[in-house]
């Protein structure tokens, strides 16, 4: 069986946003578990991985990921590194053909971009604190700094957690507001007094509009609620709180 991935017709590069299905891995892994911090047997992951690279058309080995941290820290990416020691970011960059970035997620927002013309790729893992923060602009900027052009970049905001699933809290809400009022729009009431419903893939495209982005996609699907393809945090929290694995989306840079 191989890697299963959904794609975006906004985006000119080789590139998925892989599910949980296709994969080797067993139990709360399976079966396409992508992540090399995770209690999977790292052969199993290893496998996986490399499928992923196969249906983007890139060697495993350059296959690139970072250590991500919730942060606006960009990567360009030169040559690959070692699976599980790329530096500590939330994003990647390179106009190196033949590079793939993999970013993995499990309710969190990837956000793949394209430059055809420049011959540079992204990718991005924006969490709401990462969103809030500028990861989305930052992306943007190392992408321009590579050669793009921001109304030439397409971009594709993969699976996540949607709005109707992601139930939040004052603190959340607090931060989003501060940088920027009139992102309440965002913000749906919640079922619990205090609570709020958030629209996190709506904000990442809103950001991506902001930085002149001239092409937005959003790819509908809820992690949450479709346990059957996608892994969730959320969803682990609200149950046992066993072991989880994390889907991965990752795109290939061709010239």
């Amino acid at each position: 069986m191989s890697a299963e991935s959904l794609v975006s017709a906004a985006l000119p590069a080789p590139h998925g946003f892989f599910t949980r299905r296709g994969g080797v891995s067993t139990g709360p892994y399976a079966s396409l578990n992508c992540s090399l911090s995770s209690g999977d047997d790292p052969a199993r992951v290893a496998e996986n991985r490399a499928r992923v690279a196969a249906a983007v058309g890139a060697d495993p080995a350059a296959l690139v990921g970072v250590h991500q941290v919730h942060g606006d820290a960009v990567i360009a990416v030169t040559t690959p590194w070692r699976h599980g020691a790329g530096p500590k970011g939330d994003a990647m960059v390179t106009a190196t053909p033949g590079i793939a970035l993999g970013i993995v997620t499990a309710d969190c927002a990837p956000l793949l971009f394209a430059d055809a013309t420049a011959g540079v790729v992204g990718a991005a893992h924006a969490g709401w604190r990462g969103a809030v923060g500028g990861v989305i602009e930052a992306t943007v900027a190392a992408m321009a700094a590579l050669g793009a052009a921001p109304a030439r970049i397409a971009a594709a905001i993969g699976p996540c957690i949607r709005q109707a699933s992601y139930e939040v809290g004052a603190d959340l809400r607090d931060a989003v507001l501060a940088h920027a009022a009139a992102d309440s729009r965002f913000f749906a009431a919640g079922a619990r007094p205090g609570h709020w419903q958030f629209d996190l893939a709506g904000y990442c495209a809103a950001r991506l509009e902001a930085a002149g982005v001239g092409r937005i996609d959003t790819i509908p699907a809820d992690t949450l609620a479709d346990a059957a393809r996608f892994f969730s945090h959320r969803r682990r929290t609200l149950g046992d709180g066993g072991p989880i694995g994390h889907q991965v989306s990752a795109i290939r840079c061709t010239s």
